[in-house]
C-alpha cells in the first residue's frame, strides 16, 4: 500500500472587515492486497464461486479462491472562501461563502482463481494449484463534484451566538466497466442546512445544540453493475462545556444522534463486492476531560456510551447492532513533567485504552471481545531540544483491533509492544 498527500494553504487580508481563504488538496493511493478467501466465501446458496460457477456452466468443488487486487485512487480538490465582518445595527455577523471543487478517480481491478488445498505445514507451491479464473473486473470511477456553501454567524449578544449555513452539492460519477464494456453516467444534486445555538449562561459554562446534514457521492458498482448512490447524513447534537477549578480543568458533554442512509458495506453473498444499507442509526453520549490539575500534572480523560443499530433494510436485520463500534468506550492519559531541580523538563506519561465488545459484521454472527490496552511515554525538553521515547502495548496484551469491512476472514490483529523514539530541535 502507498499513500502520498500534498496540498497548499493560502490567506489573505483584503481589508480589516474581509479576507480571502485558499487551500488545495491532492492525495493518491495505491492498495494491492494480494489475499486468500476461504471456504465461507465459496461456500453457501448465494456465494461468489457459484453465481460464476452457473455463469460458466461448470460443475467444481473448490475450497479456496486466490484473489489479486489492484486499486488506485486519487483524489484533487480546492477550496476557495471569502469571510467578512458587518453589523446590522447591534448584532454583528460573520459571513463566510465559498466554492468547492474536487475530482475522484478511482480504477479498481481484480482476478479470482480457484487453488487447490495447500498443507501448511509442508506446502508445496506450483503454479498447477492455481485453477481456472472465475471473477474478473477492471472498472474505471470518475466522481466530479461541485459544492456551494455559506455559512453566517450571528453574535446577538457575547454569551448568544447563532450560525445558520448551508450547502448545495452537484456531483457526478463515471462508471467505466472494461469488461462489460459499459459506461454509466449518475448524476445527484442535495442541498445540506446547518443551525447552531451557542448560549453562555456565566464565562465558565456554555450550552450549544446543532442540526446538520450531509452529502457524499459514491464511487464503484454493486456485483450485479449498479452504481452506488450518495450517502446522506443527519445529525443532531447538544451539548455542555464548562471551566472548572479555577480554568484548571475543561469539560465537555455532549448528546449526539446521527442518522447514515446508503453506507457501502460488505456484500454478504459476495465477499469482494460491496452494497449499500438502507439506514444505519447512532446515538449516545461522548465526555470529554483535559486540563492541569497540579503544576507539571495534565489528564484527559475521555468515555463514550453509544447505541448503534440498522433502523431500516432489505437485506440485513433491522436493529442488528453496527460493526466496530463498541457499545462502551474510554481512555486515561496522564503526565507528569519536572517543574525545577537539574531535571527539569523529565517527562513521563500512562494511558489507559478501553474498547468493549463489538459485533464484527452487519449480521452480528460474531464478537470482537472487549480489552484494555496501556501505552507510555518517557520525553525530556529543554528549551528547543525535545527527545522522546513511546511504548505502546507496554503489557504486549492479544487483542483484536477491527474487523475490516465486516468480514470474518479479515479481522485485523492488535499491534504488539512497540517501542520507538524521535529526537526534534524548533527552530
Amino acid at each position: 500500500m502507498g499513500k502520498q498527500d500534498m496540498g497548499y494553504r493560502i490567506v489573505s487580508l483584503l481589508a480589516s472587515s474581509l479576507a480571502l481563504l485558499g487551500q488545495s488538496a491532492w492525495a493518491e493511493e495505491t492498495v494491492r492486497p494480494n489475499h486468500l478467501s476461504g471456504p465461507s466465501i465459496v461456500q453457501g446458496e448465494h456465494s461468489l464461486a457459484q453465481a460464476f460457477v452457473q455463469v460458466i456452466d461448470v460443475q467444481v468443488n473448490p475450497t479456496e479462491l486466490g484473489v489479486d487486487v489492484d486499486t488506485d485512487r486519487d483524489s484533487y480538490v480546492l477550496n476557495n472562501s471569502v469571510v467578512g465582518r458587518f453589523n446590522t445595527g447591534s448584532i454583528d455577523h460573520q459571513l463566510l461563502v465559498g466554492v468547492e471543487l474536487a475530482r475522484e478517480n478511482l480504477t479498481d481491478r481484480l482476478v479470482a482463481n480457484f487453488l487447490d488445498p495447500i498443507d501448511i505445514f509442508n506446502p508445496v507451491y506450483s503454479p498447477d494449484n492455481v485453477g481456472f479464473e472465475v471473477l474478473r473486473q477492471d472498472v474505471f470511477s470518475r466522481t466530479d463534484s461541485l459544492g456551494i456553501y455559506a455559512q453566517d454567524q450571528i453574535s446577538f449578544t457575547d454569551n448568544l451566538i447563532l450560525v445558520l449555513g448551508g450547502r448545495f452539492d452537484i456531483a457526478g460519477v463515471t462508471n467505466d466497466d472494461a469488461i462489460a464494456q459499459t459506461d454509466e453516467f449518475q448524476q445527484d444534486e442535495a442541498f445540506s442546512p446547518r443551525v447552531g445555538l451557542v448560549y453562555q449562561p456565566s464565562e465558565d459554562v456554555s450550552l450549544y445544540g446543532s442540526y446538520a446534514r450531509s452529502f457524499t457521492p459514491q464511487a464503484g458498482q454493486t456485483f450485479t453493475r449498479d452504481s452506488f448512490r450518495p450517502e446522506r447524513g443527519t445529525q443532531y447534537e447538544l451539548g455542555i462545556k464548562a471551566n472548572l477549578l479555577q480554568d484548571k480543568l475543561f469539560a465537555n458533554l455532549a448528546f449526539f444522534d446521527l442518522t447514515r442512509t446508503n453506507v457501502l458495506t460488505t456484500d454478504p453473498d459476495n465477499g469482494l463486492f460491496q452494497i449499500q444499507t438502507g439506514e444505519q442509526r447512532s446515538r449516545g453520549i461522548e465526555l470529554d476531560v483535559q486540563g492541569e490539575i497540579l503544576p507539571g500534572w495534565n489528564v484527559i480523560a475521555s468515555y463514550a456510551l453509544t447505541d448503534a443499530e440498522i433502523t431500516e433494510d432489505e437485506v440485513f436485520e433491522e436493529g442488528d447492532t453496527l460493526f466496530n463500534v463498541p457499545r462502551h468506550s474510554g481512555s486515561l492519559w496522564t503526565v507528569y513533567e519536572l517543574q525545577q531541580g537539574s531535571l527539569e523538563g523529565l517527562g513521563f506519561g500512562l494511558g489507559l485504552f478501553f474498547t468493549g465488545e463489538r459485533e464484527g459484521d452487519l449480521d452480528n454472527t460474531f464478537e470482537l471481545s472487549s480489552y484494555v490496552r496501556s501505552d507510555a511515554l518517557v520525553y525530556y525538553q529543554r528549551d528547543r531540544f525535545r527527545a522522546q521515547i513511546n511504548v505502546e502495548n507496554l503489557f504486549d496484551i492479544d487483542f483484536f483491533e477491527a474487523s475490516r469491512g465486516g468480514n470474518e476472514l479479515e479481522i485485523v490483529p492488535g499491534q504488539p509492544l512497540t517501542v520507538s523514539a524521535q529526537v526534534s530541535w524548533q527552530f
